[in-house]
């Protein structure tokens, strides 16, 4: 059996954290001790349950700056993002049915938006700058009278760049569009508030942040415009309505506690992401044909997104495999794997965008692990472009 000591170094972060051992002690007791429905409000087991659900409300909405009623529980990003995008086409058909995005967006914005195209919706697909930016002009060039909704992600799942979005919030509230983000990968790692922002909707995440998995939210406005949304989920009208189904505490607590935690240690977590990036690509960045893909320094502290050049993406994903968990930039869909539509749309060529690898850091990654990771990616490559000139 494998033990801790021979398993592979994590740096996949972006994919799901490790919850948090605080976060496992918080839940724990809404397993077995206070296991009652929030909904049950005729006696104790649900009474305790329905304060633990409205305290973590609270402490989830005040760290968006936003008022606990404005949060609806979700089952993840992908269910929040499919809420807004669907729920706000439903609510505002009769306004417009026009929807801009970008072309580097998660699938779980990008396969809405196909399906309402399906029911006759457009959908504009901004393409970004090579540094992966939103270009903020063709964003102004893209509204239409009848445009409802502009849904651009705080921070990409792949490349970790992080858009302008107060800027994006300011020219939609001028213009009186909604605006909708995927902060999946941004909450707990950048500061977000929703006011200062601009921001109507907002899709959110435990796991990315040392949560459990299986719970997310997402943040409807309330007022200054008042949102309207039309539920997806019917049949019993919790959370105000909008989304029916039986609440879980103990994820809901858990949720709560591990943005808590993120928010108390944002500042030396960054710093430490910061160190931890910039040691790994110092050491990476002299090796012929490696390219940065996404912007430098307005990404994620802990991402980075490399593309090497003459080496096959398999290959070097199998040959690191023994020392590093981490993932490519391909999206793999039915066992079929394609070039990643980010790389691809930030320019790089389709075998550039097959040769990529995304280290997601994270706060319990050591120095010494980035030089260990580091000396096998340089291992790996050098020994791949050898094979490469045998053959």
């Amino acid at each position: 059996m494998t033990t801790d000591s021979h398993k592979p170094i994590y740096l996949d972060h972006h994919a799901t954290t490790p919850i948090d051992p605080r976060v496992l002690t918080a839940m724990l007791p809404y397993f077995t001790e206070h296991f009652g429905n929030p909904t049950s409000t005729t006696h104790q087991y649900g009474w305790a349950a329905e304060a633990a659900v409205t305290g973590a409300r609270e402490t989830i909405a005040a760290a968006i700056g936003a008022s606990p009623e404005e949060i609806v529980f979700t089952s993840g990003a992908t269910e929040a993002n499919n809420l807004a995008l669907k729920g706000i086409a439903e609510a505002y058909f009769a306004k417009g049915q026009h929807i801009i995005t970008l072309q580097t967006e998660h699938n779980a914005v990008l396969d809405p938006c196909v399906y309402l195209e399906s029911l006759g919706f457009t959908v504009t697909y901004l393409p970004v700058k090579l540094d992966g930016l939103l270009d903020l002009d063709r964003l102004k060039d893209a509204i239409r009278p009848d445009t409802i909704l502009v849904s651009i992600m705080a921070a990409n799942n792949e490349i970790g760049v992080i858009q302008p979005l107060a800027e994006i919030g300011k020219i939609c509230r001028e213009r009186s569009i909604l605006f909708h983000t995927d902060a999946a990968q941004a909450i707990g790692k950048i500061p977000l508030d929703v006011n200062l922002l601009n921001i109507d909707l907002m899709s959110i995440t435990a796991h990315k942040v040392y949560g459990p998995k299986g719970i997310g939210a997402l943040y409807v406005r309330r007022r200054n415009p008042r949102v309207k949304i039309s539920p997806q989920l019917h049949g019993g009208g919790h959370e105000r309505g909008m989304r029916s189904g039986t609440l879980y505490p103990p994820q809901i607590v858990g949720f709560a506690k591990a943005v808590e935690i993120a928010l108390a240690d944002i500042d030396p977590n960054t710093s430490k992401l910061i160190e931890l990036r910039e040691r790994l690509w110092s050491q990476l960045s002299p090796i012929e044909g490696i390219y940065l893909n996404g912007h430098p320094t307005q990404r994620l502290a802990g991402n980075l997104n490399i593309s090497v050049a003459g080496v096959d993406g398999n290959a070097l994903l199998l040959g690191l495999r023994p020392t590093v968990a981490l993932s490519s930039g391909a999206a793999c869909s039915s066992a079929k794997i394609a070039p990643s539509h980010v790389l691809q749309a930030i320019g790089r060529s389709e075998s550039l965008a097959y040769a990529a690898l995304r280290f997601g850091i994270g706060h319990t990654n050591t120095v010494g692990e980035i030089d260990r990771v580091a000396q096998a990616t340089i291992e790996t490559i050098q020994s791949l472009r050898k094979l490469a000139l045998r053959s």
